[in-house]
């Protein structure tokens, strides 16, 4: 969540950074409203609580007529009393419920608008040409016995597939890479749960806004994860951290899920746009002064790793209205896709300040001081849409395909995926 003090001390920066995003700005009225009547209803309690106390000395001390009058008054008062601290509860609960649904104030930086507002920073590498007409991935799946999306789709319906022959080993190569880049540098491994409580779903923001593409499981209240950034954030839920321990980084490996609501129609063929995919992501916690620092960072990291795997690709600043809830800004690696003749994302990292560690209770100390810490995350590698970008950027015209040489150690050496399939 935001910091609460600044709701109350510059409600304007808020309202600004609600239009920014597109939303309305109803929510910061509502929650300035929630916390007068929220302190109102504390001093009402308290008041009240006052009184009793009070009241409560005198009786041992009245005799006859008058401490049966005192009992009688603590009667009523005791009705108030409750009457008040339901109230505030109450009150406090309409402030915490209002202010958790303001998302992160994004960055002064970050531009306004919605999806198609991002602004690109830089491009990199010179899109794929050929002098003959080149396959999609789906076709160069079938061929080289990679991708199995007729069975995918028998076993376990729409946006399904097995990862077959070639297709597992690469997938088991850009995970051997990604940790491999990843210990470079200085993160430590991790291979988190894919199954969490409400708590870490709904304390990294993925209850809000998207809420709509999270599998939850019936009868159990658990959530099968989207991004291993939800257990890795809630990793040091309720913990004070030393100071001197940060930053921590971490490079966690995970299945992920995504219902892709919403998404009806969109990327319906193969394998970009799908319910489940691999993906090692970093996290990093650290002070909230040194995050915009780890954040350019974690980008540099995915630069490197797109560059080994010899891709063109296009950096942006996503727009305000794009950002997820948690984000105060973000950045997306989006590789040059040759048969879409766009670019796709690959990678993103966002900052998420301080938005994240406040609703999980996660804090440093420094000195004799205790305070929120930020959190940030950083898409290693996704690996479905990795394997789409390396199969149509480094196909040949027989079907066969290219291996970056960073990968070709972990695939026995070899320099050139050979079709197996007409």
């Amino acid at each position: 969540m935001i910091d609460p003090r600044i709701l109350r001390d510059d409600p304007d920066r808020v309202r600004a950074a609600q239009a920014k995003r597109g939303l309305s700005d109803d929510v910061v009225d509502r929650a300035l409203a929630a916390d007068k009547a929220r302190r109102a209803a504390i001093a009402t309690f308290e008041a009240k609580r006052g009184e009793q106390k009070s009241l409560g000395k005198l009786i041992p001390q009245a005799q006859g007529d008058e401490k049966q009058a005192l009992l009688a008054q603590t009667k009523t008062l005791s009705a108030e009393v409750k009457e008040a601290e339901a109230a505030q509860t109450a009150a406090e609960e309409e402030w915490q419920q209002a202010l958790l649904s303001i998302p992160n104030l994004a960055a002064d930086e970050v531009p306004a608008g919605g999806e198609d507002d991002f602004v690109v920073l830089e491009t990199i590498g010179t899109p794929a040409e050929f002098d003959f007409e080149p396959r999609d991935h789906v076709e160069l799946g079938r061929i080289l016995g990679a991708i199995d999306l007729d069975r995918g789709a028998k076993v376990s319906g729409s946006r399904f597939y097995f990862l077959t022959g070639v297709g597992a080993e690469l997938e088991f190569a850009l995970i051997n890479l990604a940790n491999e880049t990843a210990r470079a540098f200085g993160f430590t491994q991790v291979i988190a749960p894919s199954m969490v409580k409400p708590r870490a779903m709904d304390g990294t923001g993925f209850l809000g806004q998207a809420a709509d593409d999270v599998y939850r499981i019936e009868g159990q209240d658990m959530y099968l994860v989207g991004t291993s950034e939800v257990p890795m954030a809630a990793y040091h839920s309720d913990e004070i951290l030393d100071g001197e321990s940060l930053p921590r980084r971490y490079a966690a490996f995970s299945p992920c899920f995504r219902k892709e609501a919403g998404s009806h129609g969109k990327d319906t063929k193969g394998i970009i746009r799908v319910h489940w995919f691999d993906k090692v992501e970093m996290f990093v916690y650290t002070t909230t002064e040194d995050s915009y620092a780890e954040h350019q960072r974690l980008l540099d990291i995915e630069k490197a790793f797109l560059d080994k795997l010899e891709l063109a690709y296009r950096v942006i600043d996503v727009a305000a209205g794009d950002l997820g809830l948690s984000a105060q800004r973000k950045f997306d690696c989006e590789a040059w896709i040759p048969t879409q003749g766009k670019y796709r994302e690959l990678t993103s990292t966002s900052n998420c300040t301080e938005f994240q560690t406040r609703r999980l209770d996660t804090r440093g100390r420094f000195g004799n001081d205790i305070r929120p810490i930020a959190t940030l995350n950083g898409t290693l590698c996704a690996m479905t849409r990795a394997i789409v970008a390396i199969l149509e950027t480094h196909q040949q015209a027989d079907g066969s395909v290219r291996v970056p040489k960073a990968l070709q150690p972990w695939l026995g050496g070899r320099e050139v995926l050979v079709p197996v399939a007409p």
